[in-house]
């Protein structure tokens, strides 16, 4: 590797670690957080923000902005795609980012961030129920070495407050769901990729336009949108940590489209991964979810895991289009 290239490589990772740092502080920051400092009937001070359809639309609206941009600097051919493919697909996508969102109301950021990162479980279970595809032994000692990564982190002791039992469960269980919608995107995309190859920035495109449309449906519906905005205009400092949110987001997908196209999937991967446990790391620190050392091995156990399902998955050239595709999985998993 050259020294041009060891430059890149190091703003690329650095790009990627920074926004998607702050990204997960200001996600943990709007969720977990309170706004104003009325005081409530509990004790407590401030209101909590609950909008979490809201808090997705935001960020697909940022993506499919950051998308079109994408293509209107670098034309590509029509997008063939038929749209049942993307309408299914940002269903399921959508999904899975409201469930993760919701999940932070009931766990903090490092439970979300380990149990997302499980991802390569339902995706290989789907791919072995419905794409009858078969695996080496060795990435099947991965997935369970993640699996039990994910059992040790995720199990709770005997003690809960009368508080803690009212929703016990409910974070991880919205978690499970927001794996599960993660498993039907991927399985849902690789069919769309076997029948019309759309790129990377056109599948982001479609998607988070299809997802914004649902979005506005739902919270129109809903009646969340009224109600979000005048939560928005009771706490302004709300609009200025959704639009750094958003664009921190946007820019770490930037970040990742060059860290793909000029380096390849593997190394992308294995420098999200790792940007994942730093951030489960600088939230203990930050934020004071404290981990006991259970937890902390089976975080160690998940992203051991998940560095060797890479490793083998290792593939020993990647043209250039090739390369370009994982793009959406990995700015999806990233967040």
């Amino acid at each position: 590797m050259s020294e041009k290239d060891k430059t890149k490589f190091i703003i690329y990772a650095l790009g990627i670690f920074f926004c998607y740092f702050y990204f997960g502080i200001l996600q943990e920051k709007i969720t977990r957080g309170r706004y104003g400092d009325e005081e409530n009937d509990d004790g407590t001070r401030g209101e909590r923000f609950t909008f979490a359809l809201a808090l997705v639309g935001v960020q697909c609206i940022v993506n499919w902005l950051f998308a079109k941009g994408m293509l209107l600097v670098k034309p590509q051919k029509k997008d063939e795609t038929h749209p049942g493919y993307y309408a299914s697909c940002s269903l399921t996508y959508l999904l899975a980012m409201v469930s993760s969102n919701m999940a932070l109301r009931w766990v903090p950021y490092p439970t979300q961030v380990v149990g997302k990162a499980a991802k390569p479980i339902p995706v290989m279970i789907l791919a072995v129920l419905i794409g009858r595809k078969s695996y080496p032994l060795s990435r099947y000692l991965c997935v369970l070495t993640i699996v039990l990564g994910v059992v040790l982190f995720m199990y709770k002791d005997g003690k809960t407050s009368s508080v803690d039992e009212e929703h016990l469960g409910l974070g991880e269980l919205l978690l499970v769901l927001s794996l599960a919608m993660d498993g039907l995107t991927g399985a849902i995309q690789e069919r769309m990729r076997s029948s019309s190859a759309p790129s990377a920035q056109q599948m982001m495109l479609a998607m988070n336009g299809w997802s914004s449309a649902m979005v506005g449906v739902a919270l129109i519906v809903s009646g969340e949108a009224a109600s979000f905005m005048q939560f928005t205009l009771r706490h302004p400092e709300l609009f200025w940590h959704l639009t750094t949110l958003a664009l921190t987001g946007a820019l770490g997908q930037l970040f990742i489209f060059l860290m793909v196209s000029g380096f390849g999937p593997l190394a992308c991967s294995v420098v999200t991964t790792t940007r994942k446990f730093f951030t489960v790391l600088c939230s203990v620190l930050i934020f004071g979810n404290s981990l006991i050392p259970r937890q902390w091995y089976g975080a160690v156990m998940v992203f051991a895991g998940l560095f060797g399902d890479m490793l083998i998955n290792k593939k020993p050239s990647v043209a250039p289009q090739a390369a370009k595709k994982p793009l959406l999985k990995e700015e999806h998993n990233s967040q």
